[in-house]
């Protein structure tokens, strides 16, 4: 009955696909969303050059980022708490015992790959951008969210607060609802698909395109800030190591090449050469972190994660609904975090629910929640750490460096560290092993959000074409090069500003989406239940009949 009911909703949403030239996508979303990046990089492209006295879209992106932040900063913070509440009762209520896929499916992936995609793909490349630069500035700069200063620990804590628990929580909710419609409704593994029990038919004309759409852009400039911020990294690695100058039109020849290299990855597909990168971002991060903790001031280190991880929970609920009324501090930190997760959401989502069938929810709430929580812990305290005490034993200097130019933190913080024994040779390799890495998370990024994209413009299919995978690989790249074209020397800024312009809408959808489905999961766990419970009687008859004979 299920399959014939799945069959009955695939038709309708892939009879209006275009299945020629080597594509099978819906047009309507496909076509928009391209028309929209086109359209929007000609207006920047046009801006830019002052013809037409266009405004610049640099000063359009900062407006919109402004009046996002005054107005909307609410609506972030509510939403993203809103979704841990929700993760916290779904994985501790009886709804934690609900099956993706039904009782009898099983898990595709071992625990290691498993935990290995869904960090790479969550943030891999925000977190060797960040555990640098965040830590140490907020060591200099006391953060408003906590009401006492403890120094350093309050520092970490506060990075600790925007990488824990709120972004793995909106993780969490988008994919769970994504598996639970796909896998346990039979629906095609589509955002619109979510929405089947409000809209009904809808969801398969206009209306889901429009959802199908905001998701693809959300997506894409998520991604393509993550991507912006990989690049401007990679540039820095390399420029430590080779006579390779820092500069903007060097960061768009790399996106280029890499975006090449992820390309083969995509037409690889998810089973190969996403779990190959991503097992492999895994292993060689974790050689990275233990080498700089050793070299590192280790016990300082083993300390501050203690007492930071103290303030992190002490202070959750306070630190959570905290609002600033100036907007000056929690603008430029707190509410882009919550923008770029939300806007990012749709991607990471989507690649988790493709990965995570066969598991209880109560399994993969507390794996989603907890376990890449506590690893970013650890490797935020272990640079963050680094950094501060580099910091002080150079005078100050390595803040300054962040201050100006925050992509090469890394590498300044790595050259700056006292190792004595042939301290060039190590530093080389150090150097050599961050830029690697950077590029390994940049090429699993995205490719990930390659197949996620693709997944969504064609209307929920896992195998398209190849020509369609490699098409919107290349449009992630060009998305992330027309943004730091725009940008220029503050490129940062205008990422920040396109990933809160859309990180907005999608915030309300997703609120929408919880609440959907909290309420299907209801009716999908008395039916699990009662399989349960004809399976518990079947075991004791037959029990029954054992000890008798």
């Amino acid at each position: 009955m299920k399959e014939n009911i799945q069959k009955q909703m695939e038709e309708k949403l892939y009879q209006r696909n275009y299945t020629k030239h080597g594509f099978d996508l819906n047009p309507v979303v496909s076509i928009t969303t391209g028309c929209i990046v086109i359209l929007l990089s000609i207006y920047a492209f046009i801006s830019q050059q002052g013809l037409f006295n266009l405004r610049p879209a640099k000063e359009v992106f900062e407006e919109a980022k402004k009046f996002i932040i005054t107005w909307g900063d609410w609506l972030f913070i509510l939403s993203s708490n809103f979704f841990i509440i929700l993760c916290i009762y779904l994985a501790t209520s009886r709804l934690g015992k609900v099956r993706l896929g039904g009782v009898r499916a099983k898990p595709e992936f071992t625990n290691f790959s498993w935990y290995s995609m869904l960090i790479s793909a969550g943030m891999g490349i925000g977190l060797m951008f960040w555990a640098v630069g965040e830590p140490l500035y907020h060591s200099q700069i006391i953060p408003p969210i906590y009401q006492h200063d403890n120094g350093d620990f309050t520092a970490m804590a506060t990075t600790f607060f925007h990488w824990g628990l709120h972004p793995w929580a909106i993780y969490a909710v988008i994919a769970l609802a994504l598996a639970f419609f796909a896998y346990n409704k039979k629906l095609p593994l589509s955002l619109r698909s979510v929405f089947y029990p409000f809209l009904k038919e809808k969801v398969f004309g206009i209306t889901g395109d429009i959802i199908d759409i905001l998701a693809v852009l959300s997506c894409l400039f998520g991604l393509a800030t993550s991507l912006g911020l990989g690049v401007q990294q990679i540039n820095s690695g390399l420029s430590y190591l080779t006579p390779l100058p820092y500069n903007t039109y060097v960061q768009v020849l790399l996106i280029v090449i890499i975006t090449a290299v992820a390309t083969l990855s995509v037409v690889s597909g998810i089973d190969k050469g996403v779990k190959f990168l991503s097992k492999l971002n895994i292993k060689i991060a974790f050689i990275f972190m233990t080498a700089i903790f050793l070299l590192g001031p280790s016990f300082y280190i083993i300390r501050l994660f203690i007492n930071s991880l103290g303030i992190y929970f002490n202070d959750f609920i306070t630190s959570s609904f905290f609002l600033e009324e100036s907007n000056v501090w929690q603008g430029g930190w707190t509410i882009f975090y919550l923008a770029w997760w939300i806007s990012w959401s749709p991607f990471v989502g989507m690649f988790i629910a493709r990965i995570s069938k066969g598991r209880t929810i109560r399994e993969f709430v507390f794996a989603v929640l907890l376990i890449p929580s506590i690893l970013s812990f650890v490797w935020l305290t272990i640079f963050g750490g680094t950094a501060i005490k580099v910091n002080e034993w150079s005078n100050g200097s390595l803040y300054g460096v962040v201050n100006d130019h925050l992509p090469i933190a890394l590498f300044e913080m790595i050259n700056l560290l006292n190792i004595p024994i042939i301290s060039s040779i190590i530093k080389t390799a150090l150097f050599i092993t961050g830029t690697v890495l950077v590029i390994s998370f940049f090429v699993t990024s995205s490719d990930s959000g390659s197949l996620v994209v693709d997944n969504i413009t064609s209307g929920g299919k896992l195998n398209s074409p190849v020509t369609q995978r490699v098409f919107w690989a290349c449009m992630e790249g060009f998305i992330a090069a027309m943004l730091l074209l725009i940008g220029g020397k503050a490129a940062l800024s205008a990422l920040q500003a396109a990933v809160i312009s859309t990180g907005l809408p999608f915030a309300i959808i997703l609120t929408i989406m919880s609440i959907l489905l909290l309420e299907s999961l209801q009716h999908t766990y008395r039916k699990q239940k009662k399989f349960y419970d004809i399976q518990t009687v079947k075991n004791i008859i037959k029990n029954d009949i054992e000890e008798k004979e």
